[in-house]
């Protein structure tokens, strides 16, 4: 008997799942420019919103880390929920409203920051802490928005763009590379072409116009009402900045914000923030009182009489004028960044007529290493609100100038200080004694310490003899320089170029001070007649 056995059935194997094959809704040049937009606005937003908040919080490195931590954080934002709105709603006008209310957003924002931008400024009128950091991340908090729309935009272009998974890859590589290229003209049209021609409001207005513009071909033609509002805001006026009594005139620089104010005795200039003034002007004196007479006791006290002077940080030329003054014949190098700060020192605060000054825009420690000029004493005044460039401090900066001086000269450094805080000043003055023979320091001003350093061995007997030759206008500064002066010694631990934590000793000072209920009301040196 034959036994039939059953062969078992054999089972199909289950079709690998296909991807639902995607209508396109827009066409792959269109999400190549939707793309583009996208990131040249999330950049641009970002490039304007550290120029918003600098003439209130400066543009330090803390400030620029809070800007590009926080927009990094709300496009990671972006890219999540875009990916998973896309995922339920691909469609092309899905894309196009995201673009239109982040484009909306970015219009507004110029307008809505400054109120609370002003309030920041009473903060700091106030020295209360807590309201500056509020208004401090209020307006980071403000760029969440469009930040993240935009963020949104290359995840759901993606999702619009893949009709073939087998060509995933490709696609994705070619909008990440040009959403990529959008963020680098976002990045640099704003900070060298649009910002310094026509501000921060109306380089706003055209990012937020040109994402506007992009979403128009995913949309209906009601929309264009979007792109011509924007537009009708370019004209607006863009009024003060900062809305002080007695502005002469405000202007924002490829560096940073600075505005010329009439005082009832003087005219001063402040950059950022505004907390201190970086120059001076009195039109009967050249003596201001106040930290840029410190210098003018430093010649009488050198090896060699003075004929060359390099000043860093020139501004508009307060410390040149006075060397000028009470030193005749004397030629002066003023190394200025900025040229506009120059501009405003010729117009304003009479630096064109100071004799034997030749104005160099250039960046201080470039222009050293570039010239083979020698001087007789260096004066190193770069300051961009309370922070001096670190590199301005280091090891190697020193050994620059020591080079560039000649034999007998001397370094002076105006180095800000917060009352009963002197660990920036002692590392500065403590990293210069590193490489120069004889060091020394005084504590001029509650906020202000003069640290001169010579090429040559002075001990204290015979500086307090010079200083007996203390021309007779700043004669009154010789009891001063007496009582305070303190040698100091070479530092452990001397700043390098590869670290030196001058913003780190200088925010932390001024947020103790702060915190102690501290107030900056500056006690100036006497004003000679």
């Amino acid at each position: 008997m034959t036994v039939e056995v059953p062969v078992a059935r054999q089972r199909r194997a289950p079709d690998p799942p296909v991807a639902p094959a995607l209508v396109p809704r827009a066409h792959p040049r269109l999400l190549a420019v939707v793309v583009a937009a996208g990131g040249a606005g999330s950049l641009a937003t970002e490039i304007c919103a550290s120029r918003l908040l600098a003439p209130f919080f400066g543009s330090s490195t803390v400030v620029w880390a809070n800007v590009i931590g926080l927009i990094l954080i709300y496009l990671s934002v972006g890219y999540w929920l875009g990916g998973r709105y896309a995922d339920r709603h691909a469609t092309a006008p899905a894309l196009g409203r995201i673009l239109v209310v982040a484009a909306g957003w970015m219009a507004v924002l110029p307008f809505i920051a400054h109120p609370v931008l002003r309030l920041a400024l009473q903060g700091f009128n106030a020295v209360q802490v807590g309201i500056v950091v509020g208004s401090f991340f209020s307006t980071l908090a403000l760029f969440s928005v469009p930040v993240t729309l935009l963020g949104m935009v290359s995840p759901f272009a993606l999702r619009l763009a893949i009709t073939d998974v087998r060509l995933a890859g490709s696609v994705s590589g070619r909008l990440s590379s040009l959403a990529t290229m959008g963020a680098i003209a976002g990045t640099f049209i704003p900070a060298l072409i649009t910002i310094p021609a026509v501000g921060t409001q109306r380089t706003m207005l055209g990012a937020a116009l040109l994402v506007a513009l992009a979403a128009m071909p995913l949309l209906g033609r009601r929309w264009l009402l979007v792109p011509l509002g924007i537009a009708a805001l370019i004209p607006v006026p863009t009024g003060p900045i900062k809305p002080l009594a007695g502005t002469v005139q405000e202007i924002e620089t490829p560096y940073q914000y600075a505005a010329v104010v009439d005082l009832s005795d003087r005219r001063v200039l402040r950059i950022d923030e505004g907390v201190v003034d970086q120059s001076i002007y009195r039109p009967n004196t050249v003596l201001t009182g106040g930290e840029w007479d410190m210098p003018l006791v430093v010649p009488p006290l050198m090896d060699r009489p003075l004929r060359r002077v390099l000043v860093i940080g020139n501004a508009t030329g307060t410390t040149a004028r006075a060397l000028a003054a009470i030193y005749p014949g004397v030629r002066i190098d003023g190394v200025e960044l900025d040229s506009r700060l120059s501009d405003l020192g010729r117009r304003y605060f009479g630096m064109s007529d100071v004799p034997g000054l030749a104005v160099r825009t250039a960046d201080g420690r470039v222009f050293l290493a570039t010239t083979g000029d020698r001087y007789d004493l260096i004066v190193v005044d770069a300051y961009r609100a309370a922070y001096i460039p670190f590199y301005l401090v280091t090891r190697e900066f020193f050994q620059l100038t020591r080079d560039h001086l000649a034999p007998g000269g001397a370094v002076a450094l105006n180095v800000a200080r917060v009352p009963g805080d002197n660990r920036l000043p002692q590392a500065v003055a403590g990293t210069l004694a590193t490489d120069f023979p004889s060091t020394y320091v005084w504590p001029a001003l509650r906020f202000n310490e003069l640290v001169v350093a010579f090429d040559h061995h002075l001990d204290r007997d015979t500086l307090m003899a010079r200083l007996g030759g203390l021309p007779g206008r700043i004669g009154s500064l010789r009891a001063p320089v007496q009582a305070g002066i303190t040698r100091v010694q070479p530092a452990a631990d001397p700043m390098t170029d590869d670290r030196a934590p001058v913003e780190w000793l200088t925010d932390r000072a001024v947020l103790d001070y702060i915190a102690l209920g501290g107030r900056f009301d500056e006690k100036l040196l006497p004003t000679a007649p």
